[in-house]
């Protein structure tokens, strides 16, 4: 019931900011040269280990699943909630996009060249994380890359720490914790971007993307 509550809360919050949201992140690359060059290396490491299809996680308004089609690679985007896969359907026809919870996916074993959960596990309950990294792991391919982005945790006593998000509750994590569960998983860490925070950040906390392959 807890998980259940916890998905269902999120979903309904997105939902109801799905416009504005939309508007507000649409641009949101422009000013992030680092961001851009983590997908690019995400984009050529599944390129060079068999090109697969890529599915982008908790892909919001979709704007970063366009990008990923620029790059070349064959993308489409899950969200959990039905307005902001709307909102990018809307914004991108010629992208395929579905509502769907990373929890349980409707992709088979092995299927994906590439996983990107961008900033989409900062509102799982830290009890939920190995069993969706346990998704990641399954829906991807041997060699297939996973590019996880979140906000990090700024205590190392505590690996994940609740934050005060807009939207809903969300958590932050350990950058080495979070590396030693992909591991568990059965994903590799490749390499690691941490960004520190900007005067006009909207948030104060190091932002962390780690780059993973399954074995």
């Amino acid at each position: 019931m807890v998980e259940h509550d916890a998905l269902s809360a999120t979903r309904d919050a997105y939902d109801a900011v799905a416009p504005e949201y939309a508007q507000l992140f649409r641009a949101e690359l422009h000013d992030r040269p680092l961001d851009r060059a983590m997908l690019g290396a995400f984009a050529e490491a599944v390129s060079a280990s068999g090109d697969g299809q890529v599915a982008d996680l908790g892909c919001g308004p979709g704007h970063i699943t366009s990008y990923l089609g620029e790059l070349g690679l064959v993308v489409f985007g899950v969200d959990a909630s039905p307005a902001m896969v709307e909102s990018a359907r809307q914004a991108y026809p010629g992208l395929r996009f579905d509502v769907g919870s990373m929890a349980a996916l409707n992709i088979g074993d092995g299927e994906l060249g590439g996983v990107l959960s961008r900033w989409s596990i900062i509102h799982t309950p830290p009890q939920e994380l190995p069993a969706i990294l346990g998704e990641f792991h399954r829906v991807l391919a041997p060699g297939g890359h996973l590019l996880i982005g979140f906000s990090a945790s700024d205590d190392p006593s505590h690996p994940t720490q609740v934050f005060d998000h807009a939207v809903a509750p969300a958590f932050r994590w350990s950058p080495d914790h979070l590396a030693a569960m992909l591991r568990k998983s059965g994903l590799a860490e490749v390499a690691r971007m941490v960004r520190e925070p900007q005067p006009t950040d909207r948030r104060q906390f190091q932002e962390v993307q780690l780059l993973a392959r399954k074995a």
